[in-house]
């Protein structure tokens, strides 16, 4: 991290603040705190507070958590001149970042953060990661409702911003995909001039935020990929991308191009893009395929799921499965306000056109008109048990809440006694 003087922190006025005459990391983990770290206690971590001051580490207890990371956060940034990107969106955040990250890393010093850390807590402690030598920093910022991007970006100031899909989420608290697309736009809103937006090709909630003349709008279609064997052929501004991914999944593709639209941004070498392939490695239940004996394999997509989302999620499942039996569990999709019934539908009648057998996993999950309905993940395991077979294509995936991240390793586990019996 950039140093910071102790003095500059007293300056800031954030709470009870103990030792440490030179600061050059901040934590929220007392565990790795030490020397030269000031250990901030969020929520209950005051617990830990002299653990951390027995270690070396300064601590800070805060009067208000979220500002007082705010606040560290915009003096660190405050002190860097590197490039920022917001990356924002329904779906798609995450993998587009990590990506990015991977793709920046060789050819500059570059920062981006493990997980999906986009919210008030996740997205200072990412920009207190600043070092003196960053030349490119890639932040992720998610969104419940209004102000929550424009006030994330107050902190980042970004000076790229990549909106990797536009559609519906959180329509609970937004009521519009509408309201979605204003919400994501606000990170557009707080470009500088001479900034970059970086946005999808075909959403027209997008468009009447994308009118100013002193930034660089550039657009991405999924036109612009091509697919031969195991390269993804690339169209960026006219020039050609040719990339050996360790994913096939359409949709990845599709957050691939974004990141390269982003990094040609950046002023970095597209013809020296595939440098940067061997380091992507995706987040957690975002995709990721586990093998089933007979040729079989189960996707665990449960990290989180919109309508979109979920669409490309089976449409891939199908096309990969080829003639194998198609399987997909699938929770509910949160937050989707009055229509969350329609989209259930629609989703369960996706399924049924790729003729995927849907075990269905809370109230919701009724309305996709599942093959078996279960409660809980721990009853949709012992449905798992009851019908997945040696060969198959599975799917996993659902909202956060839902809790199926852990599925696709049971079934990983209990398809291991096919081999032996």
């Amino acid at each position: 991290m950039i140093p910071l003087a102790r003095d500059e922190v007293v300056a800031l006025g954030l709470g009870a603040l103990d030792g440490g005459a030179e600061i050059t990391r901040i934590t929220a983990d007392s565990r790795d705190a030490g020397s030269g770290d000031l250990f901030v206690a969020l929520n209950t971590g005051v617990r830990y507070v002299e653990e951390a001051r027995a270690k070396g580490a300064a601590t800070l207890v805060p009067d208000d958590q979220e500002a007082a990371l705010a606040a560290l956060a915009t003096l660190v940034r405050s002190k860097s001149d590197a490039d920022v990107v917001a990356v924002v969106g329904s779906a798609g955040k995450t993998t587009t970042k990590d990506i990015l990250g991977a793709l920046c890393a060789p050819h500059v010093p570059t920062v981006f953060p493990e997980r999906s850390l986009n919210n008030e807590i996740g997205l200072p402690l990412t920009v207190c990661r600043l070092e003196p030598e960053t030349r490119v920093l890639v932040t992720e910022m998610g969104m419940r409702g209004l102000g929550q991007i424009a006030a994330l970006c107050e902190i980042a100031r970004p000076n790229v911003v990549v909106v990797s899909h536009i559609g519906p989420e959180h329509l609970e608290l937004l009521g519009t995909v509408e309201h979605v697309a204003a919400a994501n736009a606000e990170a557009i809103t707080a470009l500088p001039t001479g900034g970059t937006a970086v946005v999808p090709a075909r959403s027209a909630e997008l468009e009447p935020y994308l009118g100013r003349r002193d930034i660089d709008v550039r657009r991405f279609d999924h036109d612009e990929i091509e697919t031969h064997g195991p390269v993804t052929h690339f169209s960026v501004r006219g020039e050609r991308v040719e990339l050996e991914l360790p994913f096939t999944q359409r949709h990845l593709a599709a957050n691939t191009l974004a990141a390269l639209h982003a990094y040609d941004a950046l002023g970095l070498p597209l013809d020296r893009a595939a440098h940067g392939v061997a380091g992507i490695e995706l987040s957690p239940w975002r995709g990721e395929e586990l093998r089933l004996p007979g040729g079989g394999f189960v996707v665990n997509d449960a990290y989180n799921a919109n309508p979109d989302s979920m669409r490309a999620a089976l449409v891939h499942l199908a096309e990969r499965a080829g003639d194998r039996r198609r399987i997909a569990i699938l929770g509910e999709m949160a937050e989707l306000g009055a229509s969350s019934e329609t989209y259930h539908r629609e989703i369960g009648a996706l399924a049924s056109e790729l003729e995927i057998e849907v075990i269905g996993v809370g109230e919701a999950s009724h309305a996709y008109e599942p093959v078996a309905w279960t409660a809980t993940p721990r009853a949709a395991l012992e449905e798992a048990r009851t019908r997945v077979g040696p060969g198959d294509a599975v799917l996993v995936k659902a909202s956060r809440a839902v809790g199926l991240e852990g599925i696709a390793d049971e079934i990983t586990n209990f398809a291991r006694a096919w081999s032996l019996s």
